[in-house]
């Protein structure tokens, strides 16, 4: 069985930083794309950032130039450095691996459980 797991949300001030981190943990599998998303309350699931295997990101507009998406290969980590947060960042952040390759079992769209990031005075 393979799982996500995230860390890293929190309480920040506006204009505070943050790091959250996601890590997959399991035996005989490889993820291609990794990404986060997030939902604020009453708001839909929407995409933040997402990154390949090679390291290609791409954004939503909302965090283009104040948040970075990276990964390590050999840890199965994906990271994203949230700088310069704004009140309307506030939202559950949930890390998502789409293709994940399980030996002898197939292709999974696998979530992580989701972390809660509030930005506020």
């Amino acid at each position: 069985q393979v799982q996500l797991v995230e860390s890293g949300g929190g309480l920040v001030q506006p204009g505070g930083s943050l790091r959250l981190s996601c890590a997959a943990s399991g035996s005989a599998f490889s993820i291609n794309d990794m990404g986060w998303y997030r939902q604020a309350p009453g708001k839909q699931r929407e995409l933040v950032a997402d990154i390949t295997r090679g390291g290609v990101t791409a954004y939503a507009d909302s965090v283009k130039g104040r948040f970075t998406i990276s990964r390590d290969n050999a840890k199965d980590t994906v990271y994203l450095q949230m700088n310069s947060l704004k009140p309307e960042d506030t939202a559950v952040y949930y890390c998502n691996a789409p293709g994940v390759y399980i030996r002898r079992s197939g292709f999974y769209n696998l979530w992580g459980q989701g972390t809660q990031v509030t930005v506020s005075s």
